[in-house]
C-alpha cells in the first residue's frame, strides 16, 4: 500500500508541476511575442465573447429582423475576432497560449483530484426484504423493461412486479399503497424520475425502503446515487446484496420531488401545447414573451432574508448542484444534506446577458442553499416543472427540505458518484509542486503521499 501511495504521490507531484510549468508558459509566450499587444489580445478575445452573449439575449428576446440581425451578428463576432487575430499575425501565438492552458487546467485537474472526496456513501447493510413489490413502465427509457429483462430477472429473485399500463400512472401512488395493503416490505419503480418521485412519497410515508431501477430516459436521481443507468438489471442487486441510505425528499406544494422544481421560462415553455410537436419553433415563439415578462408570470422567489424579484427562472433542487462542473445542473454529490439548492436567473439587459459569462460572480445569478423557501407570482397560479411533469400549483408555492425521511436500497457493488471536477487552486497547485523543505518523495518511501 505504501509502494502504491508514493507512486499516487509522485504523480500529484509531477502533475502539478506540469500545470504550473504550462501556465506560466503560456504567460510567458503571450508577454514576450506580443508584449503590451497582449492585453489588445485578450481584450478582443473577450468582447468576442460579450457581443456573442449580448446577441443570443437579442435573438431570444426579439421576433422578426432585429433577430435576424442579432443572430447574424452572433454568427459573425468570432469568425471575426479571428480575423483580427490572423490580420494581427498572431493567431498561433494565441492558439500556442490556449494549448498551453489547456494542458495546464488538465494536469491542475489530475493533481488535485486526489484531493477531491467521493460522493457516493457506502450505507448500511440490510437483509433482503421478505416481499418487494416493484411497479414497472415497460414504456419507459424506449422500452428498457423489456429490453433488460427486468420483469423476469425480479420474479426470479421473488420479487412481486406490476406492470403499469396506460391507465395506470395518473394513479400510480394507489398502486403502490395497495401493494402495502398485500403486505410488501419494499417497494421498487423502473421507469422515469417522476413516477420515482411518487413512488417515493408512498415508501417514506410509510417508513419502507424503496429501489430506483433507472429504466427511464435520464434518471438523474439514480445517477446522483451512483446506480449503473446504462445497465439497470444491476440495480436488483439490492433486493438480494443491498445496502441502505437515508436520503432527503423535497416538497413543492404539497407534491415530492426527487429532483427539481422548475419555475418560470422553461416551465411556461414546455407547457405549451404545440412544444412536444415542434420544440424549437415553440421556443422561438413564446421566449420573447416570458423573457421580456409580457407574457406568464412576475416571479419573486425569497429564501430567509434573501428576495429575487423578477427573475426569469428559478429552480429549486433537492439539495443543491454542482457549482463549476460541465455536469452543470444534471449532478449533485450528496442527497442527505437537509437543505434545498436554488438557482435564479435574472436579465433584463443584452449588458446583464453577457455578465453572465462571469459565471457566480454574475449579479443576475443567484445560488444559494436554504431548508425552506417560497415562490411567488403575480398571478393565482403558476407553472411549474417537477421531475420533468408540468404542474400548475396555486401561489404562493411552499419549497421545503425533507432530510432522511427516504430509506433507499441500493447495491453494495455499483458505480457510485464521480468526485466534482476541483476547482484549480493555483496555491494549493504550488505547494504540490514545489513542497517547501523537502525533496519530492521516491515512490514507496515512508513519508510519501
Amino acid at each position: 500500500m505504501g509502494h502504491v501511495a508514493g507512486h499516487a504521490g509522485v504523480r500529484q507531484c509531477w502533475s502539478a508541476r506540469l500545470a504550473v510549468v504550462a501556465a506560466v508558459g503560456a504567460a510567458a509566450l503571450l508577454l514576450s511575442v506580443a508584449g503590451l499587444k497582449s492585453m489588445a489580445l485578450v481584450a478582443v478575445g473577450l468582447a468576442g465573447l460579450a457581443v456573442t452573449a449580448a446577441a443570443g439575449w437579442w435573438a431570444l428576446t426579439h421576433r422578426g429582423v432585429v433577430r435576424g440581425f442579432a443572430l447574424v451578428l452572433a454568427g459573425v463576432a468570432p469568425p471575426a475576432v479571428l480575423a483580427s487575430y490572423i490580420a494581427a499575425r498572431l493567431l498561433w501565438l494565441v492558439l500556442a497560449c490556449l494549448a498551453l492552458w489547456a494542458l495546464a487546467a488538465a494536469a491542475g485537474w489530475a493533481a488535485l483530484r486526489a484531493d477531491a472526496v467521493p460522493g457516493t456513501a457506502p450505507g448500511r447493510p440490510v437483509p433482503p426484504p421478505g416481499h418487494a413489490c416493484l411497479l414497472m413502465n415497460p414504456r419507459s427509457g424506449g422500452g428498457k423493461v423489456g429490453r433488460f429483462r427486468l420483469k423476469e430477472r425480479a420474479e426470479a429473485l421473488g420479487a412481486e412486479v406490476v406492470l403499469l399500463g396506460p391507465g395506470d400512472f395518473a394513479d400510480v401512488a394507489g398502486l403502490a399503497r395497495d401493494a402495502l395493503v398485500r403486505g410488501a416490505d419494499l417497494l421498487g419503480v423502473a421507469g422515469g424520475d417522476g413516477t420515482q418521485a411518487l413512488v417515493a412519497d408512498v415508501a417514506a410515508a410509510h417508513g419502507v425502503p424503496f429501489v430506483v431501477i433507472p429504466a427511464g430516459t435520464r434518471n438523474h436521481f439514480a445517477l446522483d446515487l451512483g446506480l449503473d443507468r446504462d445497465d439497470p438489471s444491476r440495480s436488483l442487486e439490492a433486493l438480494t446484496d443491498g445496502v441502505e441510505l437515508r436520503v432527503d425528499l423535497g416538497r413543492v406544494g404539497g407534491r415530492v420531488f426527487v429532483n427539481n422544481a422548475s419555475f418560470g421560462a422553461y416551465a411556461e415553455v414546455v407547457q405549451s401545447p404545440a412544444y412536444r410537436d415542434d420544440k424549437a419553433g415553440t421556443l422561438l415563439r413564446l421566449l420573447p414573451g416570458v423573457l421580456t415578462h409580457q407574457q406568464g408570470p412576475r416571479l419573486r422567489a425569497v429564501a430567509g432574508d434573501v428576495t429575487v424579484d423578477g427573475p426569469q427562472a428559478v429552480l429549486v433542487a433537492n439539495n443543491p448542484y454542482r457549482v463549476g462542473d460541465r455536469a452543470g445542473l444534471g449532478r449533485r454529490d450528496r442527497l442527505d444534506g437537509g437543505v434545498l439548492g436554488l438557482v435564479s436567473v435574472k436579465v433584463d439587459t443584452a449588458v446583464q446577458a453577457a455578465d453572465l459569462l462571469r459565471g457566480r460572480r454574475a449579479p443576475g445569478l443567484v445560488t444559494l442553499t436554504a431548508a425552506e423557501l417560497v415562490v411567488d407570482a403575480d398571478r393565482p397560479e403558476v407553472r411549474v416543472g417537477v421531475d420533468g411533469e408540468a404542474l400548475t400549483l396555486p401561489t404562493p408555492v411552499r419549497c421545503v427540505s425533507e432530510p432522511g425521511v427516504l430509506r433507499v436500497r441500493v447495491p453494495r457493488h455499483r458505480p457510485g458518484v464521480p468526485p466534482a471536477r476541483p476547482r484549480l487552486d493555483w496555491r494549493r497547485l504550488w505547494e504540490l509542486a514545489f513542497p517547501a523543505g523537502r525533496a519530492l518523495p521516491a515512490a514507496g518511501a515512508p513519508g510519501a503521499r
